[in-house]
């Protein structure tokens, strides 16, 4: 793993806007262009979409230009966000690498862990700054969890949602189940050891609801839950340690911590003591844009770089692998 190059003036560096393009205005890109058009230093250059109206409308919103083809936009910008559909990563982003462009791309970094590597190879080659787009871990009970947890014995996750239009390209490990492949890896610091899953397709051609079981090698275990066809909607963390527990609401953000101690009555037991921690939410997508922008500016690696993102990518075709041999 190649380190990124060191700024060369920093005092000229900070002074500067950062000249941003967003490739993909629908609906995530268009997110991704209000908030850099608001950072006061950034430059939203432009945004491209096929759909020309959607690209011009974009445009006129926060007054920059509109394309409907990516290469026009290589030569004007230093930083880009790639926001189309996954298909279409490694064939939209390979031109900005090539020109030294640093980049963000949406989770995942591609379909198939082949062309997620050849993404993140091409900027590595050139030093380059690739963030993926893990928006979880830009959750403020997400950032708090991580800060407390040192020892994490067993994890089980479940994020359930409504069925909705959007995304039903892909199945839900790829789509959903993905975030938190990634925030129990990140959690646990170990090795994969062996992962055992299944999954059925509702309402689509692709997996709908998925359960995986990740055992590390450190003997810790992730059970992890992804629907896309509840009827209500559930995003929640909890993480057992010796002695701990933790439960994170990744809706409201909210981190509750319990701890046990011996009885003040009886020395022989112990009793159970709840803290709620006061944290503030704050939009995930603003905070991991500002952190793609300042590894740009300070030339460092953000917080999900292209290898952590490579290794969700792994996991995740672990698991759908998995599900396809049980489907069978």
């Amino acid at each position: 793993m190649s380190s990124i190059r060191q700024a060369t003036s920093p005092s000229a560096d900070a002074a500067r806007k950062v000249r941003v393009g967003v490739v993909g205005v629908g609906y995530l890109g268009r997110f991704h262009a209000r908030i850099y058009n608001d950072m006061p230093d950034v430059e939203l250059v432009g945004v491209v979409d096929i759909d020309a109206q959607s690209a011009r409308s974009t445009a006129k919103k926060h007054g920059c230009k509109a394309y409907t083809d990516s290469v026009e936009l290589l030569d004007q910008v230093e930083a880009v966000s790639i926001v189309v559909p996954t298909v279409a990563h490694l064939q939209v982003a390979r031109p900005f690498l090539e020109r030294g462009v640093h980049m963000l791309v949406e989770k995942p970094i591609a379909p198939s862990y082949q062309e997620s590597l050849e993404i993140v190879e091409l900027a590595e080659r050139d030093n380059l700054i690739l963030q993926v787009g893990h928006l979880e871990r830009f959750n403020a009970g997400v950032m708090a969890l991580a800060e407390h947890v040192s020892n994490a014995q067993f994890i089980e996750v479940h994020r359930l949602g409504t069925f909705v239009e959007r995304a039903t390209d892909v199945d839900v490990v790829t789509d959903l189940m993905i975030h938190d492949i990634d925030i129990a890896t990140s959690l646990v610091k170990a090795k994969i050891k062996d992962v055992t899953a299944f999954g059925i397709s509702v309402l689509t051609e692709h997996v709908d609801i998925a359960n995986a079981r990740l055992e590390f090698e450190n003997g810790a275990v992730a059970n992890v839950t992804a629907s896309r066809v509840s009827n209500k909607k559930l995003r929640r963390i909890r993480v057992f340690g010796q002695n701990t527990y933790y439960g994170l609401n990744y809706i409201d953000q909210q981190l509750e911590i319990l701890r046990t101690k011996p009885s003040e009555v009886d020395s022989s037991r112990r009793e159970i003591v709840t803290e709620r921690l006061n944290i503030e939410p704050r939009p995930p997508l603003d905070a991991e844009l500002r952190d793609f922008i300042e590894a740009v500016r300070e030339r460092r690696r953000p917080l999900v770089d292209g290898w952590v993102g490579l290794e969700a990518v792994r996991v995740a075709q672990l698991v759908k692998d998995k599900i396809t041999a049980c489907m069978q």
